[in-house]
Protein backbone atom coordinates (compact mmCIF):
# COMPACT_ATOMS: atom_id res chain seq x y z
CA UNK A 1 0.00 0.00 0.00
CA UNK A 2 1.61 3.20 -0.84
CA UNK A 3 0.00 6.97 -1.65
CA UNK A 4 1.35 10.69 -1.86
CA UNK A 5 -1.48 13.16 -0.65
CA UNK A 6 -1.53 17.31 0.50
CA UNK A 7 -1.48 17.61 3.36
CA UNK A 8 -4.91 19.78 3.32
CA UNK A 9 -7.11 17.01 1.94
CA UNK A 10 -5.83 15.01 4.30
CA UNK A 11 -6.27 17.26 7.60
CA UNK A 12 -9.87 18.00 8.05
CA UNK A 13 -11.61 14.59 7.14
CA UNK A 14 -9.00 13.05 9.76
CA UNK A 15 -9.76 15.57 12.34
CA UNK A 16 -13.08 14.78 11.51
CA UNK A 17 -12.89 10.90 12.12
CA UNK A 18 -10.68 10.80 15.07
CA UNK A 19 -13.29 12.81 17.74
CA UNK A 20 -15.76 9.74 17.45
CA UNK A 21 -12.71 7.55 19.04
CA UNK A 22 -12.78 7.46 22.84
CA UNK A 23 -9.11 7.98 24.01
CA UNK A 24 -9.48 4.97 26.56
CA UNK A 25 -10.43 1.75 24.68
CA UNK A 26 -11.69 -1.99 25.57
CA UNK A 27 -10.02 -2.78 22.14
CA UNK A 28 -7.01 -1.58 21.14
CA UNK A 29 -7.64 -1.34 17.51
CA UNK A 30 -10.05 0.88 18.26
CA UNK A 31 -7.71 3.71 18.97
CA UNK A 32 -6.40 2.93 15.17
CA UNK A 33 -7.99 4.53 12.00
CA UNK A 34 -8.46 2.08 9.27
CA UNK A 35 -6.95 3.21 5.93
CA UNK A 36 -8.10 1.10 2.99
CA UNK A 37 -6.88 2.17 -0.90
CA UNK A 38 -8.99 0.63 -3.63
CA UNK A 39 -9.63 1.94 -7.30
CA UNK A 40 -7.59 5.61 -6.84
CA UNK A 41 -9.89 6.36 -4.03
CA UNK A 42 -8.67 6.57 -0.25
CA UNK A 43 -10.88 5.48 2.55
CA UNK A 44 -10.70 6.69 6.13
CA UNK A 45 -12.94 5.24 8.66
CA UNK A 46 -12.77 5.64 12.86
CA UNK A 47 -15.41 3.84 14.98
CA UNK A 48 -16.36 3.49 18.91
CA UNK A 49 -18.64 0.94 17.37
CA UNK A 50 -21.84 3.38 18.53
CA UNK A 51 -20.88 5.72 16.37
CA UNK A 52 -19.18 5.21 13.01
CA UNK A 53 -17.32 7.95 10.06
CA UNK A 54 -16.21 7.09 6.78
CA UNK A 55 -14.82 9.84 4.54
CA UNK A 56 -13.55 9.24 0.74
CA UNK A 57 -11.03 10.99 -0.82
CA UNK A 58 -10.01 10.55 -4.52
CA UNK A 59 -6.60 10.13 -5.31
CA UNK A 60 -3.57 9.62 -7.94
CA UNK A 61 -1.18 6.50 -8.73
CA UNK A 62 -1.86 4.40 -5.21
CA UNK A 63 -1.31 1.30 -4.31
CA UNK A 64 -4.24 -0.85 -3.02
CA UNK A 65 -3.68 -2.00 0.08
CA UNK A 66 -5.41 -1.35 3.93
CA UNK A 67 -3.97 -1.07 7.50
CA UNK A 68 -5.00 0.89 10.27
CA UNK A 69 -2.70 3.32 11.90
CA UNK A 70 -2.93 5.10 15.66
CA UNK A 71 -4.73 7.57 15.13
CA UNK A 72 -4.21 10.52 17.22
CA UNK A 73 -0.40 9.94 16.56
CA UNK A 74 -1.54 10.82 12.45
CA UNK A 75 -3.74 13.27 13.67
CA UNK A 76 -0.89 14.94 15.15
CA UNK A 77 1.42 14.08 12.99
CA UNK A 78 -0.36 15.79 9.46
CA UNK A 79 -1.37 18.53 11.76
CA UNK A 80 2.44 20.11 12.29
CA UNK A 81 3.44 19.45 8.87
CA UNK A 82 4.04 23.05 7.23
CA UNK A 83 0.84 24.05 4.82
CA UNK A 84 0.61 22.65 1.73
CA UNK A 85 3.01 19.78 2.16
CA UNK A 86 2.95 17.14 0.44
CA UNK A 87 2.86 13.36 2.54
CA UNK A 88 4.11 10.20 0.96
CA UNK A 89 2.48 7.22 2.96
CA UNK A 90 3.68 3.84 2.50
CA UNK A 91 3.31 0.01 3.75
CA UNK A 92 5.98 -1.96 5.35
CA UNK A 93 4.72 -5.26 7.11
CA UNK A 94 3.24 -4.21 10.33
CA UNK A 95 4.92 -0.68 10.01
CA UNK A 96 3.96 2.80 7.94
CA UNK A 97 6.42 5.00 6.89
CA UNK A 98 5.26 8.68 6.59
CA UNK A 99 7.68 10.84 5.13
CA UNK A 100 7.19 14.77 4.03
CA UNK A 101 10.38 16.60 2.70
CA UNK A 102 12.74 16.00 5.45
CA UNK A 103 10.37 14.77 8.16
CA UNK A 104 10.31 10.91 8.64
CA UNK A 105 8.25 8.93 10.67
CA UNK A 106 7.60 5.31 11.89
CA UNK A 107 4.80 4.17 13.12
CA UNK A 108 3.38 0.69 14.45
CA UNK A 109 0.11 -0.30 13.10
CA UNK A 110 -2.44 -3.43 13.13
CA UNK A 111 -4.02 -5.52 10.34
CA UNK A 112 -7.07 -4.36 9.15
CA UNK A 113 -8.88 -7.77 9.00
CA UNK A 114 -9.21 -7.36 12.34
CA UNK A 115 -10.93 -4.17 12.70
CA UNK A 116 -14.22 -4.67 13.46
CA UNK A 117 -17.63 -4.34 11.74
CA UNK A 118 -19.79 -1.63 12.25
CA UNK A 119 -23.34 -3.85 12.44
CA UNK A 120 -25.98 -2.17 10.59
CA UNK A 121 -29.46 -3.36 10.07
CA UNK A 122 -31.28 -3.10 7.04
CA UNK A 123 -32.38 0.84 6.81
CA UNK A 124 -35.62 0.76 4.92
CA UNK A 125 -36.47 4.59 5.19
CA UNK A 126 -35.07 7.59 3.83
CA UNK A 127 -35.59 11.59 3.47
CA UNK A 128 -33.05 14.35 1.87
CA UNK A 129 -33.01 17.98 3.76
CA UNK A 130 -30.74 20.44 3.62
CA UNK A 131 -27.54 20.74 6.24
CA UNK A 132 -28.59 24.73 7.14
CA UNK A 133 -32.05 23.50 8.14
CA UNK A 134 -30.89 20.41 9.91
CA UNK A 135 -28.69 22.39 11.64
CA UNK A 136 -30.41 24.92 12.96
CA UNK A 137 -33.32 22.34 14.32
CA UNK A 138 -30.38 20.73 16.38
CA UNK A 139 -29.06 23.69 17.34
CA UNK A 140 -32.56 24.61 19.05
CA UNK A 141 -32.79 21.58 20.88
CA UNK A 142 -29.52 19.44 21.46
CA UNK A 143 -28.48 21.53 24.45
CA UNK A 144 -32.05 19.99 26.44
CA UNK A 145 -30.37 16.59 26.08
CA UNK A 146 -29.81 14.91 29.61
CA UNK A 147 -26.40 13.58 30.04
CA UNK A 148 -25.88 10.53 32.01
CA UNK A 149 -29.64 10.27 33.16
CA UNK A 150 -31.00 6.35 34.36
CA UNK A 151 -33.87 6.91 32.06
CA UNK A 152 -31.64 6.93 29.11
CA UNK A 153 -34.27 7.99 26.26
CA UNK A 154 -33.72 11.52 27.48
CA UNK A 155 -29.63 11.23 26.61
CA UNK A 156 -30.36 11.36 23.26
CA UNK A 157 -33.14 13.20 20.84
CA UNK A 158 -35.71 12.26 19.69
CA UNK A 159 -36.54 12.85 15.74
CA UNK A 160 -39.90 12.17 14.91
CA UNK A 161 -41.55 12.55 11.12
CA UNK A 162 -44.37 12.78 9.68
CA UNK A 163 -44.64 12.39 5.98
CA UNK A 164 -43.11 16.20 5.38
CA UNK A 165 -43.21 17.00 8.70
CA UNK A 166 -39.70 17.14 10.65
CA UNK A 167 -40.34 17.47 15.01
CA UNK A 168 -36.95 17.76 17.02
CA UNK A 169 -37.49 16.88 20.89
CA UNK A 170 -34.44 16.85 23.65
CA UNK A 171 -35.16 17.02 27.38
CA UNK A 172 -33.45 16.60 30.56
CA UNK A 173 -36.64 16.15 32.61
CA UNK A 174 -36.36 19.39 34.17
CA UNK A 175 -36.77 21.67 30.47
CA UNK A 176 -37.77 20.26 27.00
CA UNK A 177 -37.37 21.99 23.64
CA UNK A 178 -39.27 21.03 20.58
CA UNK A 179 -38.36 22.47 16.85
CA UNK A 180 -40.85 21.78 13.98
CA UNK A 181 -40.23 22.19 10.66
CA UNK A 182 -41.25 21.29 6.84
CA UNK A 183 -39.65 18.68 4.48
CA UNK A 184 -39.37 19.97 0.89
CA UNK A 185 -40.59 16.09 -0.39
CA UNK A 186 -43.06 14.01 1.56
CA UNK A 187 -41.37 10.86 3.10
CA UNK A 188 -44.97 8.95 3.11
CA UNK A 189 -44.10 7.16 6.66
CA UNK A 190 -43.96 8.03 9.89
CA UNK A 191 -41.41 7.35 12.14
CA UNK A 192 -39.96 8.22 16.13
CA UNK A 193 -36.57 7.31 16.71
CA UNK A 194 -34.41 8.56 19.60
CA UNK A 195 -30.51 9.70 18.33
CA UNK A 196 -27.87 8.73 20.99
CA UNK A 197 -26.33 11.95 22.56
CA UNK A 198 -22.98 12.00 21.40
CA UNK A 199 -24.09 11.01 17.98
CA UNK A 200 -25.90 14.69 17.97
CA UNK A 201 -22.85 16.21 18.95
CA UNK A 202 -20.80 14.95 16.15
CA UNK A 203 -23.58 14.92 13.56
CA UNK A 204 -23.99 18.78 14.40
CA UNK A 205 -20.24 19.32 14.48
CA UNK A 206 -20.07 17.80 10.99
CA UNK A 207 -22.59 20.26 9.70
CA UNK A 208 -20.31 22.65 8.53
CA UNK A 209 -21.71 23.66 5.28
CA UNK A 210 -25.18 25.05 5.06
CA UNK A 211 -25.66 24.54 1.18
CA UNK A 212 -25.27 20.74 1.52
CA UNK A 213 -27.71 18.16 0.80
CA UNK A 214 -27.97 15.28 3.11
CA UNK A 215 -29.39 12.14 2.30
CA UNK A 216 -30.95 10.26 5.41
CA UNK A 217 -31.59 6.68 5.79
CA UNK A 218 -32.88 4.97 8.79
CA UNK A 219 -34.27 1.98 10.58
CA UNK A 220 -35.66 1.48 14.21
CA UNK A 221 -31.98 0.08 14.97
CA UNK A 222 -29.76 2.67 13.20
CA UNK A 223 -29.00 5.94 10.98
CA UNK A 224 -26.76 6.66 8.29
CA UNK A 225 -26.30 10.11 7.28
CA UNK A 226 -24.34 11.06 3.90
CA UNK A 227 -23.21 14.71 4.36
CA UNK A 228 -20.63 15.54 0.61
CA UNK A 229 -17.66 13.04 0.84
CA UNK A 230 -18.62 11.74 4.62
CA UNK A 231 -20.98 8.99 5.82
CA UNK A 232 -21.74 9.08 9.90
CA UNK A 233 -23.23 6.27 11.53
CA UNK A 234 -24.69 6.02 14.74
CA UNK A 235 -27.43 2.98 16.61
CA UNK A 236 -29.73 4.63 18.04
CA UNK A 237 -31.45 4.22 21.88
CA UNK A 238 -33.72 1.35 21.84
CA UNK A 239 -36.19 3.04 23.82
CA UNK A 240 -39.40 4.45 23.59
CA UNK A 241 -39.83 8.43 23.95
CA UNK A 242 -42.45 9.68 26.54
CA UNK A 243 -45.27 11.28 25.47
CA UNK A 244 -44.90 15.06 26.28
CA UNK A 245 -48.24 15.92 24.68
CA UNK A 246 -50.14 16.68 27.75
CA UNK A 247 -48.02 19.38 28.53
CA UNK A 248 -49.82 21.23 26.15
CA UNK A 249 -53.65 20.14 27.27
CA UNK A 250 -53.78 22.46 30.49
CA UNK A 251 -54.66 26.06 31.19
CA UNK A 252 -52.28 28.91 31.29
CA UNK A 253 -52.36 32.50 32.55
CA UNK A 254 -52.17 35.41 30.26
CA UNK A 255 -49.20 35.50 27.85
CA UNK A 256 -46.37 38.17 28.68
CA UNK A 257 -44.52 39.60 26.24
CA UNK A 258 -41.05 40.94 27.14
CA UNK A 259 -38.13 42.39 24.85
CA UNK A 260 -35.39 39.44 24.74
CA UNK A 261 -32.52 41.52 25.17
CA UNK A 262 -33.83 42.77 28.31
CA UNK A 263 -34.74 39.65 29.91
CA UNK A 264 -31.70 38.67 29.05
CA UNK A 265 -29.53 40.77 30.33
CA UNK A 266 -31.59 41.10 33.57
CA UNK A 267 -31.33 37.49 34.10
CA UNK A 268 -27.78 37.44 33.63
CA UNK A 269 -27.18 40.13 36.39
CA UNK A 270 -29.45 38.69 39.16
CA UNK A 271 -27.77 34.96 38.00
CA UNK A 272 -24.30 36.75 39.63
CA UNK A 273 -25.53 36.41 43.10
CA UNK A 274 -27.57 32.93 42.62
CA UNK A 275 -26.97 29.98 44.20
CA UNK A 276 -23.69 28.30 42.60
CA UNK A 277 -25.41 24.51 42.32
CA UNK A 278 -29.08 25.60 41.87
CA UNK A 279 -28.41 28.75 39.97
CA UNK A 280 -32.52 29.47 41.02
CA UNK A 281 -34.11 33.12 40.43
CA UNK A 282 -37.67 34.03 41.63
CA UNK A 283 -40.25 35.66 39.48
CA UNK A 284 -42.89 37.82 40.99
CA UNK A 285 -45.33 39.14 38.80
CA UNK A 286 -47.75 41.86 39.08
CA UNK A 287 -50.17 43.27 36.37
CA UNK A 288 -47.25 45.68 35.43
CA UNK A 289 -44.14 44.69 36.69
CA UNK A 290 -42.00 41.36 36.63
CA UNK A 291 -39.08 41.24 39.68
CA UNK A 292 -36.72 39.11 39.24
CA UNK A 293 -34.68 38.29 42.46
CA UNK A 294 -32.37 35.74 44.00
CA UNK A 295 -30.04 35.74 47.06
CA UNK A 296 -27.34 32.53 47.75
CA UNK A 297 -26.28 30.53 51.41
CA UNK A 298 -23.27 33.89 51.67
CA UNK A 299 -26.58 36.25 52.17
CA UNK A 300 -25.74 38.08 49.28
CA UNK A 301 -29.20 39.26 47.08
CA UNK A 302 -30.53 40.99 43.68
CA UNK A 303 -33.28 42.10 42.37
CA UNK A 304 -34.19 43.50 39.09
CA UNK A 305 -37.90 45.40 37.56
CA UNK A 306 -39.00 45.05 34.60
CA UNK A 307 -42.17 46.64 32.87
CA UNK A 308 -44.76 44.08 31.73
CA UNK A 309 -48.73 43.82 31.06
CA UNK A 310 -50.07 41.10 32.74
CA UNK A 311 -54.00 40.45 32.76
CA UNK A 312 -53.96 37.31 35.53
CA UNK A 313 -53.59 36.96 39.87
CA UNK A 314 -50.43 37.79 40.93
CA UNK A 315 -47.98 34.73 40.92
CA UNK A 316 -44.59 34.15 42.82
CA UNK A 317 -42.31 31.16 41.03
CA UNK A 318 -39.30 30.08 40.84
CA UNK A 319 -36.49 28.99 37.76
CA UNK A 320 -33.19 27.58 37.05
CA UNK A 321 -31.78 31.00 35.48
CA UNK A 322 -29.57 29.05 32.90
CA UNK A 323 -32.38 27.10 32.08
CA UNK A 324 -34.01 30.48 31.26
CA UNK A 325 -30.88 31.83 29.48
CA UNK A 326 -30.55 29.12 27.11
CA UNK A 327 -34.30 29.36 25.83
CA UNK A 328 -34.45 32.96 25.18
CA UNK A 329 -30.65 33.30 24.14
CA UNK A 330 -32.41 30.49 21.11
CA UNK A 331 -34.76 32.96 19.67
CA UNK A 332 -34.75 34.87 16.54
CA UNK A 333 -37.46 37.23 17.20
CA UNK A 334 -36.65 40.62 19.45
CA UNK A 335 -39.59 39.76 21.90
CA UNK A 336 -39.73 36.65 24.17
CA UNK A 337 -43.44 35.27 24.90
CA UNK A 338 -44.18 33.74 28.47
CA UNK A 339 -46.47 31.93 29.25
CA UNK A 340 -47.27 29.81 33.03
CA UNK A 341 -49.26 26.95 33.30
CA UNK A 342 -52.51 27.74 35.62
CA UNK A 343 -50.87 25.12 38.31
CA UNK A 344 -47.50 26.67 38.23
CA UNK A 345 -46.23 23.13 36.76
CA UNK A 346 -44.58 25.00 33.71
CA UNK A 347 -43.40 28.09 31.83
CA UNK A 348 -43.45 28.17 27.48
CA UNK A 349 -41.13 29.96 26.32
CA UNK A 350 -41.66 31.16 22.42
CA UNK A 351 -41.61 33.99 20.14
CA UNK A 352 -44.82 35.85 19.05
CA UNK A 353 -45.80 34.62 16.23
CA UNK A 354 -45.05 31.37 13.75
CA UNK A 355 -42.77 30.01 16.18
CA UNK A 356 -41.14 27.06 14.99
CA UNK A 357 -39.60 26.32 18.44
CA UNK A 358 -40.82 25.76 21.95
CA UNK A 359 -39.23 25.82 24.71
CA UNK A 360 -40.47 24.45 28.03
CA UNK A 361 -38.77 25.30 32.12
CA UNK A 362 -40.19 23.73 34.69
CA UNK A 363 -40.53 25.80 38.14
CA UNK A 364 -37.94 24.77 41.06
CA UNK A 365 -38.40 25.00 44.62
CA UNK A 366 -36.60 27.76 46.28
Amino acid sequence: MKFTINREQLLTPLQQIVSVIEKRQTMPILANVLIDIKDDQLTLTGTDLEIQIIARLNINSATAGSITVPARKFLDICRLLPNGAEIKFEQHDDKVKISSNRSKFSLSCLPADNYPEFAESELENQFSINAGKFKKALDKTLFCMANQDVRYYLNGLLLHISNSHLELVASDGHRLSIYEDQLEQGTGFEARIILPRKGVLELNRLLDDPDAELKVEFSSNNIRIFIKNLVFSAKLVDSKYPDFGKVFQQDFFSKIHIEKQLLKNALTRVAILSNEKFKGVTFDMTSDSLRISTHNPEHDEAEEELAIEYTGDPLSIAFNAQYLLDAVSNLDSEYAVLTIASNASSCFIDEPEGCAYKFIVMPMRL
